[in-house]
């Protein structure tokens, strides 16, 4: 099986050798860098739709992580185009954190038609290095199809317990490597994979993300596997849940 999966990825990497090139050449990152916000905002319109009764479950208890005067700090890390921004309650003070600075046109307009939060600001910073983030500053972080374009999650979850305060929570929806590695989803991310993350911006489908959260010892976690029934069937393994520190 190993050496149909090889020459499959071979045969994608040969129908996709432009693209290659571009990258070795330093240009591709650059072209995605400003098409791919483009991208994120066709796709979560009909993402939120597949998403919908998820998120509103998910992010239904957000407000029982505010502080003492009832006022809730939420930091998005990988905040892309302000998709999550509808599900948050009214009154939440949200910070937006993303590496891409073009993203902030289409972030604009999110923010303008959530009238119902207050928004403290755009951090341009990767989020397995948040420095402008303060430690123990926030109630609750949120982080939605991001820790697959994020070189190492173990680092990333460490700053996101540094940035939460004693007691807070991290929100997340992520997809996943398929859990059955006979399957024909897991078939298919292997022989994707490679050509995937090249472009689309380093995204792997073959995280094991609830490891990393698993091994984070949070205090309490909630995690799930459910099946997304997105367009994209191998992209359908998804964990969805919240670990409070």
């Amino acid at each position: 099986m190993s050496t149909v999966i090889f020459t499959l990825q071979l045969v994608l990497a040969t129908m996709m050798l432009p693209i290659y090139i571009l990258y070795y050449l330093g240009i591709w990152g650059l072209i995605v860098k400003k098409i791919f916000p483009l991208f994120v905002s066709r796709m979560s319109v009909s993402y939120n739709k597949v998403m919908e009764s998820y998120k509103r479950s998910l992010f239904s208890n957000l407000s029982d992580f505010a502080d003492s005067s009832n006022e809730l700090r939420l930091l998005e890390i990988g905040c892309g185009t302000g998709a999550n921004f509808r599900f948050y309650p009214r009154g939440c003070r949200v910070t937006c954190l993303d590496l891409n600075p073009n993203f902030q046109k289409f972030l604009t307009q999110s923010q303008a038609e959530s009238d119902h939060l207050k928004f403290d600001g755009f951090l341009l910073a990767s989020a397995d290095n948040m420095t402008p983030v303060a430690d123990a500053s926030m109630d609750v972080v949120v982080c939605t199809l991001l820790t697959c374009s994020v070189p190492s999650t173990p680092v990333l979850l460490r700053e996101v317990q540094r940035v939460l305060r004693p007691g807070g929570a991290f929100y997340f929806i992520e997809h996943v490597a398929s859990t059955d590695e006979s399957s024909w989803t897991s078939f298919f991310q292997k022989v994707l994979n490679p050509t995937w993350k090249l472009i689309f911006d380093g995204c792997s489908i073959r995280k094991t993300t609830w490891k990393d959260i698993e091994d984070a010892k949070f205090s309490e976690l909630n995690l799930r596997h459910i099946n997304a029934n997105t367009v994209l069937k191998f992209n359908n393994p998804h964990i969805i849940g919240y670990a409070v520190k």
